[in-house]
C-alpha cells in the first residue's frame, strides 16, 4: 500500500501575496496541484495534504480534488512536525509513505515513480532524492556511497569545507518505511538553530537508507519568491514548447509564447511571436496563429489563421480566418470557412458556414445561418437595459454598413438590409428592410445670420 503526503502548511512569506504559496499559479495551475498530479499514476491508496496557513482557503481551492484527506497542522514547527501529524490518523497504515513538498511543482511523474519502485525494490527504511547541483551553497549534503547507500546528511553550516565541496544535496522528498517513521517521528528534537522538528533527522535515525539521484536537477526546484516562480514557469514551458516541437509545431521565437498543458495541436501548425495559450486548447491541423494572440479554452479547426486576435472558451470550424484586432468572447461557435474581420466582437453567438463579418462590427446572443454577409459596423442591439434578447439572420442574408438590428428580431433567408437602418421588426425572407430617416438638405446653410 501507498499513501502520498504533501506538504502543504507553509504561509510563504517571501512570496509577498495574500495567496498562500501553494496556491500560487504555474502554467495555468497551482503548485499544490501540480504536485498531486505528479503522483497520480502511481494511484496511492491514500493522499493527504498537510495544511496550515490559510488552511480554510487550500481546503476550498482543491474541494474538486476527490479522495484528498486533510490535516490541519498548527502551529507550524517545522517538516518533522508536520508528518508527526500523521500519526493518528495514519493508525494501523501498513505500506510506504511518499513525502512531497507543495512548493516543488516541476517533478516528472516517471522521478517520482523511480523513486518508489527503487524503494521498494531495495528494502530500504527510507529513499530520498537527490539533486547534484552546480551552486549548492545552502543545501544540505547527501554523503553515499557508491551502492546509492546514504551515511549522513549534513547541513550546510555544519559542513567542513572539504564537505562542501560535494555537491550531492537532500531535494526534500522522501520515500520511508511508514511503520519505521512512525516509529521515530516522536523522537524528534528541537535542538537546532530553527527550533524546529525536522523531517531530514529521521534519516540518521533509520537502520537503512538510500538515496536516488535525478537526472534533471531542474526537477527539484523549490518556490520561495516570486523570481523562482518565474524561473519554474521557464523551465515548464521550456518542456512543454520542447514536446510540441518535437510533435510537429512550428514556434517562430518560441521563447515568447507560453502553453498549458491542456493545449493539443494538430500537425503542420505555425505559431507565430508573442502567442499564448490558457486552458483547455485543441488546435487543428496547418493552422496559423498570431503574432499577438491570445487562446483561450478554445477549439480551433483545421486551417484556421489567426493574426493580433482573442478567442476565449469559443468554438471555431475548418478553414476561417480571424483579426487582426478581432475578439471571440464565451460561446462563440464560427462556422466552417467564415471570416472574421478586424475590430470585430462575437459574444454568445453562432454563425453559419461561410458567413462573413468582416469589420467594425458586433454580434452578440444572435444566430447567423450560412453564407450571411454583414457589413461595416452593423451592431446587434442584444441588451434593453434588463434583459439580453437574441436576433437571428437567415442564410444568404446580408446588412448594409451601420446597421443596428435591436433585438428581438428575425431576419429571413436572402434579405437585404440598407445601409444605415435600424431594424426593430422582424423581416421575411428575400425583403429590401430600410428604417432610416429620408434625407434633408437644406442649401446656404453656412450663410445664415448668426
Amino acid at each position: 500500500m501507498l499513501a502520498v503526503a504533501v506538504l502543504a502548511a507553509g504561509k510563504g512569506t517571501r512570496m509577498k501575496s495574500a495567496l498562500p504559496k501553494v496556491l500560487q499559479p504555474l502554467a495555468g495551475a497551482t503548485l499544490v496541484e501540480r504536485v498531486l498530479a505528479s503522483a497520480k499514476n502511481l494511484q496511492p491508496e491514500r493522499r493527504l495534504l498537510i495544511v496550515g496557513h490559510q488552511a480554510e482557503r487550500v481546503e476550498q481551492t482543491l474541494e474538486h480534488v476527490n479522495g484528498l484527506e486533510f490535516v490541519l497542522q498548527s502551529p507550524q514547527n517545522g517538516t518533522g512536525h508536520a508528518v508527526q501529524q500523521l500519526l493518528p490518523v495514519m493508525d494501523g497504515f501498513e505500506g510506504e509513505l511518499l513525502v512531497l513538498n507543495g512548493d516543488v511543482p516541476l517533478l516528472r511523474a516517471a522521478t517520482i515513480d523511480a523513486l518508489v519502485q527503487g524503494h521498494r525494490s531495495s528494502g530500504a527504511d527510507v529513499t530520498l532524492l537527490t539533486a547534484r547541483l552546480a551552486d549548492p551553497t545552502g543545501y544540505g549534503r547527501v554523503f553515499a556511497d557508491t551502492d546509492a547507500q546514504v551515511s549522513s546528511i549534513i547541513e550546510h553550516r555544519d559542513c567542513s569545507e572539504e564537505q562542501r565541496g560535494n555537491n550531492l544535496t537532500n531535494a526534500g522528498i522522501y520515500c520511508f518505511n511508514w511503520a519505521a517513521l512512525a516509529d521515530v517521528l516522536p523522537q524528534l528534537s528541537t535542538d537546532n538553530d530553527q527550533g524546529e522538528l525536522y523531517l531530514t533527522d529521521t534519516v540518521a535515525m533509520l537502520p537503512r537508507a538510500m538515496h536516488l539521484e535525478v537526472d534533471d536537477p531542474n526537477e527539484v526546484n523549490g518556490i520561495n519568491n516570486r523570481k523562482q516562480l518565474a524561473q519554474c514557469e521557464g523551465v515548464l514551458q521550456q518542456r512543454l514548447r520542447d514536446y510540441w516541437m518535437d510533435e510537429g509545431v512550428t514556434f517562430v521565437d518560441p521563447t515568447s509564447c507560453t502553453l498549458s498543458e491542456d493545449c493539443r495541436f494538430g500537425r503542420d501548425v505555425v505559431v507565430e511571436p508573442q502567442t499564448h495559450f490558457r486552458g483547455c486548447c485543441s488546435i487543428g491541423d496547418n493552422s496559423k496563429l498570431g503574432p499577438g494572440t491570445l487562446i483561450d479554452n478554445a477549439s480551433l479547426g483545421d486551417r484556421v489563421e489567426v493574426v493580433q486576435s482573442v478567442v476565449r472558451e469559443a468554438k471555431v470550424g475548418d478553414d476561417v480566418s480571424i483579426g487582426p484586432f478581432a475578439h471571440l468572447r464565451p460561446a462563440a461557435d464560427v462556422g466552417h470557412g467564415c471570416r472574421i474581420g478586424n475590430f470585430v466582437e462575437v459574444k454568445k453567438s453562432s454563425l453559419g458556414a461561410g458567413s462573413k463579418v468582416n469589420h467594425l462590427s458586433y454580434i452578440g446572443d444572435a444566430s447567423l445561418g450560412e453564407n450571411v454577409n454583414v457589413g461595416a459596423g452593423t451592431i446587434t442591439a442584444n441588451y434593453d437595459g434588463v434583459n439580453k434578447h437574441q436576433t437571428v439572420i437567415g442564410d444568404h442574408s446580408k446588412t448594409g454598413a451601420n446597421s443596428v438590428l435591436v433585438a428581438p428580431v428575425t431576419i429571413g433567408d436572402h434579405v437585404t438590409i440598407g445601409a444605415g437602418s435600424t431594424i426593430t421588426k422582424d423581416v421575411p425572407s428575400k425583403a429590401l428592410s430600410i428604417g432610416r430617416a429620408r434625407q434633408m438638405t437644406k442649401d446656404n446653410w453656412a450663410n445664415r445670420s448668426t
